[in-house]
């Protein structure tokens, strides 16, 4: 019933720019949260960026000033913008909702950073 749909996922030069998009779509009552996370071949699962139903957003030490979330909430949906790419941050990027009882996972969108 609730489904997480990814996009805006591609290559890219470093330096370049993408933005990821996760639409939220089914029976949740309510966002609280919505992040991304993100992972690279080899490593472990970490978090991007959240953003809270107060507007309020954290970022990982790696993308801070780089990266922005941002919420439509009359949408259910959540951005990622993502400037100043570096080859560091080529991954897999996850999109989650924490609802009023369960979290919710998107399927994934492949980030690559490459000259």
């Amino acid at each position: 019933q609730v489904q997480l749909v990814e996009s805006g996922g591609g290559l890219v030069q470093p330096g370049g720019s993408l933005r990821l998009s996760c639409a939220a779509s089914g029976s949740i009552f309510r966002i609280n949260a919505m992040g991304w996370y993100r992972q690279a071949p080899g490593k472990e699962r970490e978090l991007v960026a959240t953003i809270i139903s107060g507007g309020s957003t954290n970022y990982a030490d790696s993308v801070k000033g780089r990266f922005t979330i941002s919420r439509d909430n009359a949408k259910n949906t959540a951005y990622l913008q993502m400037n100043s790419l570096k080859p560091e941050d080529t991954a897999v990027y996850y999109c989650n909702v924490m609802g009023a009882f369960l979290t919710y996972w998107g399927q994934g969108t492949q980030v690559t950073v490459s000259s």
